[in-house]
């Protein structure tokens, strides 16, 4: 016993509460989702509408997606230090929500988005450093704090949270943009932000951590309950009966330890098959995302206001009941049997639809197919998120987690940045074709792969 008194309860504790788990998770993608939704949709379709290039387009996501290609650097910074009074997590998720709120202020300084394209870019650029630390922090937290039996339902909160969040980007920030201006846009961006870091000054992890940051020793009594270490162990609280709750049990390993083990994991077979399917999954999806938007707007005549609301509204709605829907399957049939089924159903919409491209000229069906895009996201992610994590290695798992998603956000940006410029010679239809053809390649190595270490098991 460190103590005769147990800690005060504390409502808003992670470890304690479901609903706070998921609640607090679908909330902080939100945050993530709505700078997304603001220049992935909103800003590159008003791009397109007032004539620029496609391949100006493409670039300027690319190097706004920089910081995202490179966001396995954190995880092992992430994994390494973890120790504080606030937390095991928290401190990274705050700090760099506080940095990005911060960089996000620079885009005031711009006036005509169109004509300082490249410097709004590069301030883009800048912002995305501190969101990717914030995306990578937010994942440690989850894999740290999602017990195994909630992750399908976690992740799914998550992608729904991000999906929702880019529908608000979109849809919100398009008419801003139009009606206010891109210095109003910006500073609503800002004000969005804000309330993340906010929400999370009350947030605890473990019930023994602080709310604010502590400069003095930790003490021991009826008020507080620093972190303290015996041994190897770290006891992170003590519960209101008097029992010792340890949230982390771990030695304080070195950086050469974690690189080893991160590169164990990230290159076994099993992780370069599996990944590698779900990675061709999020390509396919960015290409024909991209071309179809253009397509929209370019040669159909859309106003780019109405595809940004169109994706924010409906195609959000989709997106949302997809992934938590998707995610309650993925507990309930198996995250790697959902996940066969999801890319099947990408592989046979994505031919399916571009095959029949003629149609595209009735408003309708084009309605319909850019509000079924937005189904796929969700469909992939509420499958391939659990299996990721199921596969990470026990003491790096939020740098291979974050290693994942560095590649999965990659992903992206080279599907967009090859859609741009596939545009200058190529017309949608083949693009898409194309991506429905990497979809079924995806779809058969997940079938070989799955199926290959399912009998291994056995």
């Amino acid at each position: 016993m460190l103590s005769a008194f147990p800690p005060p309860y504390y409502p808003l504790t992670l470890s304690q509460s479901r609903p706070l788990r998921y609640g607090l998770f679908f909330f902080l993608y939100v945050m993530q989702g709505i700078p997304s939704g603001f220049y992935l949709t909103a800003l590159t379709n008003y791009f397109t509408a007032e004539g620029v290039r496609p391949d100006k387009v493409a670039s300027f996501i690319a190097i706004i997606g920089l910081p995202w290609a490179f966001q396995f650097v954190w995880g092992p910074l992430i994994d390494r230090f973890q120790g504080s009074p606030m937390g095991r997590r928290k401190p990274w998720v705050v700090g760099s929500q506080l940095m990005t709120v911060l960089a996000s202020g620079l885009l005031l300084f711009v006036g005509d988005p169109v004509a300082e394209l490249t410097p709004l870019a590069w301030l883009f650029c800048i912002r995305s450093v501190f969101a990717a630390i914030q995306d990578a922090s937010v994942d440690a937290m989850a894999i740290t704090i999602l017990p195994e039996k909630e992750r399908g339902r976690g992740n799914a909160f998550m992608r729904a949270g991000f999906l929702a969040g880019t529908g608000i980007g979109a849809a919100v920030f398009s008419h801003i943009l139009r009606d206010y201006g891109f210095h109003t846009a910006a500073l609503a961006q800002v004000a969005f932000l804000s309330t993340g870091v906010l929400l999370m000054a009350f947030i605890r992890e473990q019930p023994g951590d602080r709310l604010l940051p502590s400069f003095g020793r930790a003490t021991v009594g009826r008020a507080t309950l620093g972190r303290l270490t015996v041994g190897r162990v770290t006891v992170d609280s003590i519960n209101r009966s008097g029992q010792e709750i340890k949230s982390s049990e771990r030695a304080d390993h070195d950086f050469r330890w974690l690189f080893t083990e991160l590169f164990r994991g990230l290159f076994s077979r099993q992780s370069l098959l599996i990944f590698g399917a779900i990675l061709l999954a999020y390509m396919s999806n960015a290409l024909f995302l991209r071309a179809y938007n253009h397509h929209l707007i370019d040669k159909l005549g859309w106003r780019d206001t109405e595809v940004s609301v169109l994706a924010g509204t409906y195609g959000m709605i989709v997106a949302t009941v997809i992934a938590l829907t998707g995610g309650y399957l993925a507990d309930r049939i198996g995250a790697r049997r959902l996940l066969l089924i999801m890319l099947g159903i990408v592989a046979v919409y994505l031919l399916g639809f571009n095959l029949f491209s003629e149609t595209w000229v009735r408003r309708e069906v084009a309605q319909v197919g850019l509000v079924a895009l937005y189904f796929m996201d969700p469909a992939v992610s509420a499958a391939a998120m659990p299996v990721l994590m199921s596969i990470c290695r026990k003491g790096v798992e939020g740098s291979q987690f974050t290693t994942y998603m560095a590649f999965v956000n990659l992903g992206d940006i080279v599907g967009t940045y090859f859609a741009g410029n596939a545009l200058l010679y190529l017309t949608a239809p083949t693009i898409g074709l194309t991506s429905g053809v990497l979809a079924v390649v995806a779809t058969a190595i997940a079938v070989l792969a799955v199926r290959h270490y399912r009998s291994a098991r056995q």
